[in-house]
């Protein structure tokens, strides 16, 4: 696996360094079989450090935590914990879901867009109909089922994924819905 380990304003010692690699590694190798790459990253908010993990599996699936302590050591150990949770609930799904996949999960590249918000809806002219890009990203689409796709929103705690169906090759989209629900959009079966 690979590490990024790294501090916003913060000197990263190599005894930390060690300890994330030692931790982190152990966690992965009890939970998540594959895992490709972790980026750790340290920061200060206030008086307390926070400590953010984010860990690509190979099976496509992205898990995020973060842990808040007074701290550094302390504030890793807390989010190692909360990936050690919300991997062990997915536990079983990620092995079902390891044994069918031999290879890591296929990334498209796509661009992502920040458009700024609209103040006053009521009265809209024709330029506010193309409203300014404020940001340009790029992000990836990963090639998934439709259950692993709800497993990667689920936990990313995002409210809406985008993917390519690995059945058919499509583009399409999972959200949660204001009733808790999951819904799905896939466009090739749209009439």
């Amino acid at each position: 696996m690979r590490y990024q380990i790294s501090g916003k304003q913060i000197d990263i010692g190599e005894a930390l360094q060690g300890h994330v690699k030692t931790e982190l590694g152990e966690t992965m190798a009890k939970y998540a079989g594959r895992p490709t790459d972790a980026t750790v990253v340290f920061s200060r908010s206030g008086y307390e450090f926070v400590c953010e993990i984010v860990v690509h599996l190979s099976t496509g699936l992205t898990a995020q935590a973060k842990g808040h302590a007074a701290d550094i050591y302390a504030a890793f150990d807390s989010g190692c914990e909360k990936m050690g949770k919300q991997l062990r609930r997915y536990k079983r799904r990620l092995k079902d879901h390891h044994k069918a996949r031999p290879d890591p999960v296929e990334l498209s590249a796509a661009d992502s867009y920040i458009l700024a918000a609209t103040e006053d809806t009521e009265d809209v002219e024709d330029e506010e109909l193309n409203p300014p890009i404020i940001a340009e990203m790029e992000a990836t689409i990963p090639s998934l089922t439709v259950g692993e796709a709800v497993m990667q929103m689920e936990i990313a705690h995002a409210s809406v994924l985008v993917f390519r169906n690995e059945k058919h090759s499509g583009i399409n989209v999972v959200y949660r819905r204001d009733d808790g629900n999951i819904g799905w959009i896939d466009p090739r079966n749209a009439g």
